[in-house]
């Protein structure tokens, strides 16, 4: 298991940023969770990111388990850096 803590640096975690992330997660096997606060939810479900309500200066968490764990966390960490 592997994971990362990342601040969210854009205006707000919308629909198409949302959509972006899913699709990213979606692209790994393994089962990836994103985390704020106390609540956690599938990062490769639009509606459960989008639920969360992330927004500018939140700090979240991403935890990937899974068989491409090893290839999923660094790609996944780069993706937010450039994205979020």
């Amino acid at each position: 298991m592997r994971s990362f803590f990342y601040t969210i640096k854009t205006p707000i975690l919308h629909t198409r940023h949302a959509g972006l992330l899913v699709r990213e997660a979606k692209r790994f096997q393994s089962e990836i969770t994103l985390t704020k606060g106390d609540q956690s939810v599938n990062a490769k479900g639009i509606l459960a990111v989008i639920g969360l309500g992330v927004r500018e200066g939140d700090l979240i968490k991403l935890t990937i388990e899974g068989p491409d764990e090893a290839v999923a966390e660094p790609q996944l960490r780069n993706y937010l850096w450039a994205h979020f």
